[in-house]
């Protein structure tokens, strides 16, 4: 029996069985001609799914949605739903997703392509396939350019401290020996700092679960020359933004006479610094809060360029 359309209010629904699927719903037109239109395609669709199934008929904004209702991380959906639309997840190949990336970031670098799209449009793919709406799919990233991104040093941090005011200090050593992203040292509070057992809770994120970080002695020092009488509530770090702790950073910087070196240097200096004394990056990973191993021993695991350590390998038998 095909779907009978029915006007209520401004717009026209549809209500039926067909294939005995019972359906009712709106249908968001105005005109009865397009409202007809859309009640065949929707028709159309469930008795395609009923003969062929699920695999035949799920388009990616169904997919993305049911990503959504996952909880999944929604970062850069809205820009491949717009892309992808209602193109069935089935005519998608690796091939199109790779055209995709180049199609919405022509002049953005391979890493962008990756991270924005290639990466987002497979895991909403698979993550319909775990459930058992369509098939896997497999996309090899593009050629990323390595590039070795400058990390702060203890030399540097101290340096900087000496010319910042005690709360930009504060922060710069909280990011160096936590590895917290600016993001995540601006929006502690007070409540999350416990000095007597050395920790401090970082909140979930939306790149990030919550984690619980030592604070070594020169942090616990840095946070104790700001602390006076604040309230659990009080954000530990004055700065509403990363937009208004800049200007001071850079002032900062220019009466140490030191190489401009941005906020996230100072987690790379955090994973390079721990990698550099022997620690495996999977628990540089756990303690920094990165989600791939793999990302912390590519990004950070730069070779030192002392030619010397070669005598590590005999040290023992001499």
């Amino acid at each position: 029996m095909p779907l009978v359309l029915w006007k209520r209010g401004k717009y026209w629904h549809y209500r039926g069985t067909i294939a005995g699927k019972r359906l009712r719903a709106s249908t968001n037109a105005e005109k009865r001609s397009d409202a007809a239109k859309i009640a065949m395609r929707i028709q159309t669709k469930v008795w395609q799914e009923y003969v062929d199934g699920p695999r035949a008929t799920l388009t990616f904004a169904d997919a993305a949605q049911a990503y959504r209702l996952a909880g999944k991380s929604t970062r850069f959906l809205d820009t491949l739903e717009a892309h992808w639309g209602d193109i069935r997840v089935m005519d998608i190949t690796a091939g199109a997703i790779i055209a995709a990336a180049n199609k919405i970031y022509p002049k953005a670098q391979n890493s962008t392509k990756n991270r924005h799209v290639i990466g987002p449009t497979q895991a909403v793919i698979n993550h319909a396939a775990e459930m058992g709406l369509c098939n896997s799919i497999r996309v090899r990233r593009l050629k990323e350019a390595v590039k070795v991104k400058k990390p702060v040093t203890i030399e540097w941090l101290r340096a900087f401290m000496d010319q910042a005011n005690p709360h930009l200090g504060a922060l710069a050593c909280f990011m160096f020996l936590t590895g917290a992203r600016i993001s995540e040292a601006i929006d502690v509070r007070w409540r999350d700092v416990d000095f007597e057992a050395r920790r401090v809770l970082i909140r979930q994120s939306k790149i990030s679960e919550e984690r619980l970080a030592h604070m070594p002695a020169m942090l616990i020092v840095a946070m104790s020359n700001i602390q006076s009488n604040r309230e659990p509530s009080e954000k530990v770090f004055k700065y509403s933004s990363r937009f208004t702790a800049e200007p001071q950073w850079q002032k900062a910087i220019e009466r140490a006479g030191l190489e401009y070196l941005s906020f996230h240097c100072c987690r790379h200096g955090f994973a390079t610094a721990l990698l550099h004394k022997g620690v495996d990056p999977v628990t540089v990973a756990k303690l920094g809060g990165w989600a791939s191993t793999q990302h912390v021993f590519k990004t950070y695991g730069h070779a030192m360029k002392d030619d010397r350590l070669t005598d590590i390998i005999v040290s023992d038998a001499i």
